[in-house]
């Protein structure tokens, strides 16, 4: 159980940490032994699955397996099979490419060693993280048959890539298997809900993202920190769900296209985009926002509900 405490910070709700969403208790708000909050200025203003980078190699390419050279290297090493993952990048994720990688975190010593070419690359990450200027880089050639940064989850996750193009009305995210290795290129959800990937993938978060992420030349860069962590989410509705399940399907009904095809603005399927507009008026009704409500005045309206929250919090800070 947890207290939630209201404005006032004297009267409390106990819940099931479990079995809710914090933001179907937007007052309230939780209380450490230390009297702080749960939340820094670095964490989600609400109880949502964690977003996280991908996973980082620093590797020079010697874990890296392209698509081109995915044959010849089993044919020549054909005990390596056992130990290459897709790896997907935004790039891949988007425009449906393949690329692989050597994941060797369960790898016993001596297999790899028993790997001619495995073992020269292992060797080449060594030698390139040696040179490296970074300490942090150099100590992790200690381990150099490892990414260097490892966050890939043990569940099924949402992807979402952290760069992608301006043209599109939405940012391609998507559910993957805990098995394909995610990139550094990407931010990814563990165990995100139907909910979770519905609300992300509506019109209000495309608004909010649009407002505040960075930008890669003129294309979006999202962030987890800025976008993710900050944003305001609507109170949970299973009619979200129903929808954010209709985009599903209307995906796989071109198992070939790219997410590229998909969300080509010239190009996007009629029964795609009715799924996503009803997703939109969906969570557009969880906000209380009128459905003929424009672009600019959802903005105004998540600018008043994020001074609001965070002058809420302030009131716990001081």
């Amino acid at each position: 159980m947890v207290k939630l405490y209201d404005t006032s910070g004297h009267g409390y709700i106990e819940v099931e940490v479990a079995q809710f969403y914090s933001n179907d208790y937007p007052m309230f708000f939780a209380k450490t032994d230390k009297d702080s909050y749960l939340r820094d200025f670095d964490q989600p203003f609400y109880t949502i699955p964690e977003m996280r980078k991908g996973s980082q190699p620093t590797d020079n390419g010697n874990l890296i397996v392209e698509a081109a050279d995915y044959d010849e290297f089993i044919k020549r090493e054909p005990k390596a099979k056992n130990w290459i993952r897709p790896f997907v990048g935004a790039e891949e994720f988007i425009h449906n490419k393949k690329r692989f990688c050597l994941w060797l975190e369960d790898c016993p010593p001596n297999e790899i060693k028993s790997m001619p070419r495995v073992y020269q690359r292992v060797k080449n990450v060594r030698e390139f993280r040696l040179a490296s200027k970074k300490v942090a880089t150099r100590k992790d050639a200690e381990t150099s048959w490892l990414f260097q940064e490892r966050r890939q989850p043990k569940s099924n996750y949402l992807l979402v890539p952290r760069v992608s193009s301006e043209r599109r009305e939405y940012i391609p995210i998507g559910y993957m298997d805990a098995n394909v290795i995610c990139s550094d290129a990407n931010l990814m959800i563990p165990d995100a809900m139907l909910w979770h990937f519905g609300v992300l993938t509506s019109l209000p978060h495309m608004v909010w993202m649009r407002m505040v992420c960075g930008r890669l030349k003129s294309d979006y860069r999202y962030s987890a920190h800025i976008v993710y962590n900050n944003f305001l989410w609507p109170p949970f509705w299973r009619e979200v769900e129903r929808t954010a399940a209709e985009i599903l399907a209307a995906r796989r009904n071109y198992p070939e296209a790219s997410f590229a095809d998909l969300y080509d603005p010239l190009l996007m399927p009629k029964d795609l985009r009715l799924a996503h507009e009803k997703n939109d008026r969906a969570v557009m009704a969880s906000y209380d926002f009128p459905k003929n409500m424009s672009e600019q005045q959802m903005q105004i309206a998540f600018l008043k509900m994020y001074e609001a929250t965070r002058n809420m919090e302030e009131l716990f800070y001081k």
